[in-house]
């Protein structure tokens, strides 16, 4: 199976270029007005959508995902919450180990479980070391797979935890705050992640300014996730593809 998405990560990596992954679940989108928000998404450069989340109550993933290629070209990677989340139409998935719990259905038993039909799908798989981040609340990922983030001032065990993933195999880290998050993830742990792995780094939960948007960029996010925080402010969306442009213009 050709890795055109991890590829083109990794690529992004090492040209030093930015991206931004709009989180969509399908549980909180407006269908009246998703295709203009599709529109203003290929507008302003999103690199990726990733479609899921912790909780889904509906059936229209696959819906999702067929207005999505009809309106743009930008790659479709699920966010599964557990082994039933999977969509052969999407482009990708994110394979969730929840690195930083200690609930083995979230490390290895939903991924046994889905094991069979991933690899039928035709979907390309993205191992990922899924880190969950303290962030002022408990959030619908802390509450379904019965895990504890790491304290948000705790950076040191958070670069041991992305070590520990990274030395594991997975090929992608994922520094999360949870949906909701009151708080983004400190730059301070951001920055001591990145110092200590070589694989690409997205950080999400919490990243609802323009600033706190550079604040993760800044300190060595490869990948920003920005989910419902749209839902509340129109125009978040061309400030912060605003402020990945200003980083990726530094390194053409």
């Amino acid at each position: 199976m050709p890795k055109q998405l991890l590829d083109k990560i990794l690529q992004n990596k090492q040209q030093k270029k930015k991206a931004l992954a709009v989180l969509l679940d399908p549980d909180k989108v407006e269908t009246t007005a998703f295709k203009h928000f599709l529109y203003n998404c290929v507008e302003n450069r999103v690199d990726f959508f990733f479609v899921g989340g912790s909780l889904i109550t509906n059936n229209i993933m696959a819906g999702m995902i067929e207005i999505i290629k009809s309106q743009s070209n930008i790659p479709v990677i699920i966010f599964p919450g557990n082994g039933l989340h999977i969509e052969p139409s999407a482009d990708g998935i994110l394979l969730l180990s929840l690195i930083s719990g200690r609930n083995p259905d979230y490390l290895i038993g939903q991924h046994v479980i889905a094991a069979p039909i991933l690899k039928q799908s035709g979907l390309e798989i993205l191992s990922t070391g899924y880190i969950l981040i303290d962030s002022g609340r408990q959030t619908t990922v802390s509450y379904i797979s019965n895990t504890t983030p790491i304290p948000h001032d705790k950076p040191d065990i958070a670069a041991c935890t992305a070590i520990a993933g990274e030395l594991l195999g997975l090929k992608l880290i994922y520094l999360d705050g949870g949906s909701g998050a009151m708080y983004p993830v400190a730059p301070k742990m951001i920055r001591r992640v990145r110092e200590n792995i070589d694989a690409p780094l997205i950080v999400g939960g919490g990243i609802n300014s323009a600033e706190k948007a550079h604040d993760a960029l800044e300190a060595g996010a490869d990948i920003i996730v920005i989910g419902n925080a749209f839902e509340k402010n129109p125009t978040l969306l061309p400030e912060i593809a605003e402020v990945l442009q200003s980083f990726n213009l530094t390194t053409v």
